[in-house]
C-alpha cells in the first residue's frame, strides 16, 4: 500500500474516532502493524530473571517516515501516544512481564521518505535516566542554550527563568509601546542573524512536569514556513505555532532560520 494512503487512513481514523479505539484498529489496520512491531521489539529486548520475563527499558520510541509536516502534530498527539502506551502496558501485564513503572511511548515523525529497502516504521527501546531525574525531589535540572551558529548578545544563556525569549532584537515594540524583551538576541547585522525574527521563539519551563518546552512565536503563513526546527539524533522536526510546544531533550539542536542553538541539560 502506498505510504500516502497509510498516512491518510491513520489520520482519518484518529480524527473521526477519537474515543473509539476498537474502530480505529479496524478502520486503520496499520495501527495493528505498528503495535506488532512494538511488541516484537519488546520480546527481542526482554530477558529472564527469577523465572520472570523482564523488559528493563522505560522509553519506547516509534519512528514514522514519510509523514507530511502538516500531519506531524496528529501522529505526535497525546491521544495516539497514550493509545500505544496503554496497548503496550496491557500486553506486557497480560503476559506477566515485569517492566518499569515510568514506561512511556514517544512518536517521532519525519517527512523524509523511506529509502529503498527501508521500512516506513521503526521501533527503538531506550533506558532514559533523564526521566527519573526530572521527577526526582531534587527539583529543577540546570539547563542552558549555547549559540552554535550566529552571533547573539550572549554566547550561552542559563535557563533560570520560567520563560526565556529568543529573537532578533533585544527590545520589541508594537505601536506606541514595548511588546517584549528577548533574553537571547541576535542583534549583530549579518547574514545568519537576519534569518532570525524579532519574536522568533521562547522556552518555557514547567515546574509541574520539570520539562523545558520550545514554542514558535513567529508570524507566518503556510505550514512550510514555520522557520523553527529541532534536530534530534539526525532527524529534523518542525516546531509550528501551538499551545503545547515541543519538549526539549539534552543535545537538541534548535534551528532559528539559519542560526543554531544547542539545548544542554544535566
Amino acid at each position: 500500500m502506498p505510504l500516502s494512503n497509510v498516512i491518510e487512513k491513520l489520520g482519518k481514523a484518529i480524527f473521526e474516532t477519537p474515543f473509539g479505539v476498537n474502530r480505529i484498529a479496524k478502520d486503520a489496520p496499520e495501527l495493528a502493524e505498528i503495535r506488532l512491531a512494538v511488541l516484537d521489539t519488546i520480546k527481542a529486548k526482554s530477558h529472564r530473571a527469577s523465572g520472570k520475563n523482564v523488559f528493563p527499558y522505560n522509553l519506547v520510541r516509534i519512528r514514522l517516515l514519510g509523514v507530511p509536516e502538516d500531519q506531524s502534530e496528529v501522529f505526535q498527539s497525546e491521544f495516539l501516544t497514550n493509545y500505544f502506551m496503554e496497548e503496550l502496558k496491557s500486553g506486557l501485564a497480560r503476559s506477566s512481564y515485569r517492566f518499569p513503572s515510568d514506561l512511556r511511548v514517544e512518536m517521532w515523525t519525519t517527512p523524509k521518505l523511506p529509502a529503498k529497502g527501508e521500512t516506513w516504521l521503526s521501533v527503538e527501546t531506550i533506558m532514559d535516566p533523564a526521566k527519573a531525574s526530572e521527577t526526582s525531589p531534587r527539583g529543577r535540572r540546570p539547563a542552558k542554550l549555547v549559540v552554535v551558529h550566529g552571533t547573539a548578545n550572549q554566547a550561552q544563556i542559563s535557563l533560570e527563568k520560567t520563560r526565556t525569549n529568543i529573537g532578533r532584537t533585544t527590545e520589541v515594540f508594537r505601536g506606541a509601546g514595548p511588546s517584549r524583551r528577548n533574553d537571547l538576541a541576535f542583534t549583530e547585522d549579518n547574514e545568519v542573524n537576519r534569518t532570525v525574527s524579532r519574536e522568533h521563539a521562547h522556552v518555557l519551563y514547567s515546574p509541574k512536569s520539570a520539562e523545558y518546552r520550545l514554542f514558535n512565536d513567529r508570524w507566518y503563513k503556510g505550514e512550510a514556513n514555520c522557520g523553527l526546527w529541532i534536530v534530534r539524533e539526525g532527524l529534523s522536526q518542525p516546531v509550528h505555532r501551538g499551545g503545547r510546544g515541543v519538549i526539549l531533550k539534552p543535545d537538541d539542536e534548535i534551528h532559528l532560520g539559519t542560526a543554531v542553538l544547542r539545548f544542554q541539560a544535566r
